[in-house]
């Protein structure tokens, strides 16, 4: 099986999510449910992990979580390996309960805490297993619109700080961010990760590859390295993307600047250059275009196929 590509340092934010061997089931019961939170707080009192947000389903579970101490598979171990210990031990079982590795996706919380907590809230309404997310008691939802009390170890104020100052104003608009999308079709987060591993703006992700990533050898045991450091150059993307956007020369700009970020080896200040503008200027530009895109999505499947045309993967 092929290893997952870990990055991890100090702070950084992770989606984890881990399945059921066989997608059996991993909660039976109320107390496998209280069982795997408790797990939860003592990952938090014993090994600094700090919770935003969790979801826990029949057959898998997702965690919205931080790492202070950089260290992700410590806190995996801890969670994962106690929670098997007790399911086993409590039906006379022997063996995996969850598939292969975890996976865990870096984040860039600025740009997809908000997108993230909800995709995880409404798991349960997407699953048909609750009408309203307010209606399922296993996870971090009712907490965060005030229905419940927080456990100690669920830090609830870095989400609910990109909905206002005071907490009962924050908690009611955060519930109608999350109310809006219930009984509708929309695209996940997730669609936008690259290489399995990282979510995040352009700026970030060539940030994450300059420092952690330079100089390590894509090889068949990690192919999630292999298709985040796969670049296209410059000049290939201006060709391709000329040839769909001919007609809109200031959108033909905006998709240039925004796949050269993505897709090719160019620092920002280089790709600043290229266009007339600073470094900062770029990120912004890719940031914007990024927030058209979530508006227009036929801009946005046009572009995606483009995407893979030019560096020959599904990101």
């Amino acid at each position: 099986m092929a290893r997952p590509l870990r990055i991890t340092y100090p702070g950084v934010f992770y989606h984890v999510t881990s399945r059921g061997n066989e997608r059996k089931l991993v909660f039976k019961s109320k107390g496998d449910r209280e069982q795997f939170l408790l797990y939860l707080e003592s990952a938090s009192q014993r090994y600094n992990a700090v919770i935003h947000a969790y979801c826990l389903m029949d057959n898998h579970y997702h965690l919205l979580l931080e790492t202070p101490s950089g260290n992700l598979p410590q806190i995996m171990r801890h969670i994962n390996g106690a929670y098997t210990t007790y399911f086993n031990v409590k039906r006379q079982r022997t063996g995996h309960l969850f598939q292969g590795r975890y996976k865990a996706i870096l984040v860039d919380m600025d740009e997809y805490a908000r997108e993230l907590s909800r995709y995880i809230h409404l798991n349960p309404v997407r699953a048909k297993m609750v009408e309203m997310p307010e209606g399922y008691a296993w996870s971090s939802y009712p907490a965060y619109i005030g229905m419940k009390k927080p456990p100690d170890w669920l830090r609830r104020d870095f989400i609910l700080g990109y909905f206002g100052r005071k907490e009962a104003a924050a908690q009611k608009e955060y519930q109608k961010f999350v109310a809006v999308l219930v009984g509708k079709k929309y695209d996940s987060p997730l669609d936008e990760v690259v290489g399995s591993t990282l979510l995040g703006s352009p700026d970030f992700i060539t940030r994450i590859k300059d420092k952690f990533l330079s100089g390590k050898t894509a090889d068949k045991d990690l192919p999630a390295l292999k298709a985040i450091t796969r670049t296209a150059s410059m000049e290939g993307i201006f060709g391709q993307v000329d040839s769909v956007f001919a007609g809109d020369p200031a959108l033909a700009r905006n998709v240039k600047m925004y796949l050269c970020q993505r897709n090719t080896a160019e620092r920002l200040q280089d790709i600043g250059v290229h266009f007339g503008i600073s470094e900062s200027g770029v990120s912004q530009a890719g940031r914007r275009f990024r927030r058209r895109m979530q508006k227009d999505k036929k801009l946005k499947r046009k572009v995606e196929k483009l995407e893979k045309k030019i560096i020959g993967r599904r990101i």
